[in-house]
């Protein structure tokens, strides 16, 4: 999969803009704040249909315009897809061949991206939240099933969450309409469940090496964290114990008038020879490790997708010294996938790199190739 070009108009600081794009490394180059994130977050509009950076959407579109576009040509294989987002007022038209989708599940993952900014060190260090956040993004983009999925449990969850308040307000409320509601979750949960389990596993098979290859020691692995104890993964032991929870657990439930179990509290953790990342690492670890997590994406999404999705770098090389820097510039050539790398400068970057990728320059709105 590669993306060959983008047209971009009112978004951020670019009024009105067309940039082509090689199929190996292409790096942008400039000064901070000259709009290097910019262009990879355009590319995880276009992907996703919503922006990596949290509490921007006000920003995106120019000041004084009523719309953005984003526009995109993806190749994959031989077949050429068109793509396009409009964003007018938080509303999103989204397009595939001029024709217009009016369900995310129906555009999502016809261009794959795996993205890694500097805020990324909050997937280590921050709330549950944000880790369950990565694991559905990712999911979502080789798995319409699970997207679906995740999106009905959500409605049902609601559902349950409303109806444990009219339970403790209204004592003459039919529980056995909760029953109902906790069976159809509990169906929704199970799938969500192994599917997570089963994409940790995965990640699992191939972290540690990614890691050693950069940093040379090795150690890594990933623990996947839910609120429920399994003691297996299999369908009718995640159904009978999570029956058993929500049973146990019905008065506490009632009183907080929420669902305290489910895998919208799950959670993950990085561990290095069993130390906890979040607690035992430095910063330096910590982004190797979500570098490294990330990288292990790569042949899971090429198995799953049947095709290679597109990595996306912003701010790489902050923190990493020269060796580590070459040695993740080595990985990702040898992984032969479409790559959009940021830095303020290309120094300590081995020339065999840079003779091979295509190099453009940023400077207020405006991109210029060597």
């Amino acid at each position: 999969m590669k993306l060959t070009k983008i047209h971009l108009l009112n978004f951020r600081n670019y009024s009105n803009i067309h940039v082509k794009f090689g199929d190996g490394m292409n790096i942008f180059v400039g000064d901070n704040a000259q709009g290097k994130t910019n262009i990879l977050e355009a590319i995880v509009i276009l992907a996703l249909t919503k922006s990596h950076r949290v509490g921007t959407s006000p920003n995106i579109v120019q000041f004084h315009k009523k719309k953005c576009q984003i526009q995109g040509v993806v190749k994959k294989d031989k077949i050429i897809s068109k793509l396009e987002v409009e964003i007018m007022d938080d509303i999103k038209k989204l397009k595939i061949n001029q024709t217009e989708i009016r369900r995310v599940v129906d555009y999502i993952s016809n261009l794959v991206v795996i993205v890694f900014t500097p805020d990324d060190l909050e997937i280590v260090k921050g709330s549950p939240n944000i880790r369950r956040n990565l694991l559905n993004i990712q999911l979502s983009q080789i798995s319409k099933s699970y997207l679906n999925t995740y999106n009905e449990y959500n409605k049902i969850l609601k559902t349950r969450n409303e109806y444990l308040k009219i339970l403790f307000q209204n004592s003459i409320a039919d529980k056995a309409y909760l029953d109902i509601i906790t069976e159809k979750l509990v169906e929704k949960a199970v799938f969500i469940y192994q599917k997570r389990k089963e994409y940790i596993d995965l990640i699992n098979e191939k972290i540690d090496n990614y890691y050693c290859a950069i940093s040379g020691a090795c150690g890594l692995k990933i623990k996947y964290v839910p609120n429920v104890d399994f003691s297996s993964y299999d369908s009718e032991s995640i159904k009978e114990k999570l029956l058993f929870v929500f049973q146990k657990s019905y008065m506490k439930e009632l009183n907080y008038g929420m669902t305290m179990y489910g895998p919208h509290r799950d959670d993950f953790a990085f561990y290095f020879n069993d130390n906890d990342l979040k607690y035992f690492g430095s910063q330096g670890q910590q982004k190797l490790a979500i570098l490294s997590f990330m990288l292990a994406e790569i042949p899971i999404f090429s198995q799953i997708c049947k095709t290679a999705p597109v990595l996306l770098l912003d701010d790489i090389f902050s923190e990493l010294d020269i060796k580590k820097r070459n040695r993740l510039l080595k990985l990702i050539q040898e992984e032969d996938i479409q790559s959009f790398l940021t830095t303020t400068d290309l120094k300590n970057i081995s020339k065999k790199y840079l003779d091979k990728a295509y190099i453009y320059e940023v400077k207020n709105g405006s991109i210029e190739g060597r």
